[in-house]
């Protein structure tokens, strides 16, 4: 990724902590919820991945690739989860996303770390993670306690932590657009 070291950096660690919160919530009692954690590990640390400083790592060619085939292969499963429900619509477009970041970051005129990509396809990624994010920075707002979460809810089954999270994938998600 192209930009500051240390705001590289930054981006890195957000997007491996995400991750790492996001395996813990796959030990959720609610199915629902670890099903969507395991996904959203997948792309925390597939962000953390893509967002290493250029200056200081440029992975080989063959690691766009496999993040290419491994969003590809979780857009699938994204889009036959969507059949029951528009609650996946969001994984699929995350997952489209990261193919698309992994094919421009191996093209050539990026020299195999931040490419260039298409301008309209980047642009109307841009605009649906930017309404992502102030959608779900509003869902944040304190509201009163949400009816069947213990007071002792372990970390899997907080729903705040989780919006939480998927916030700051969001913010990660554009700022890794904008250096596309």
């Amino acid at each position: 990724m192209h930009g500051p070291v240390s705001s590289g950096w930054l981006l890195v660690a957000i997007c491996a902590a995400t991750g790492a919160y996001c395996l813990l919530r796959m030990r959720s009692r609610v199915v629902e919820q670890r099903r969507a954690a395991g996904g959203e590990a997948l792309m925390g640390f597939g962000m953390t991945v893509m967002a290493v400083p250029a200056a200081v790592f440029t992975p080989p060619g063959w690691v766009w690739t496999a993040l290419a085939v491994v969003f590809g292969g979780a857009g699938l499963h994204a889009l036959w989860a969507a059949r029951t429900g528009a609650g996946h619509l969001h994984h699929l477009i995350g997952a489209g996303a990261m193919v698309y970041m992994a094919v421009a970051m191996a093209a050539p005129a990026g020299h195999g770390h931040g490419g260039s990509g298409t301008p309209l396809l980047t642009g109307t990624l841009l605009l649906y993670f930017v309404a992502y994010v102030l959608v779900a920075g509003v869902r944040l707002m304190p509201v009163a306690a949400v009816p069947g979460v213990a007071e002792g809810a372990g970390w899997g089954d907080r729903p705040e932590l989780a919006r939480a999270c998927r916030l700051s994938m969001g913010i990660a998600m554009v700022a890794m657009l904008l250096a596309v």
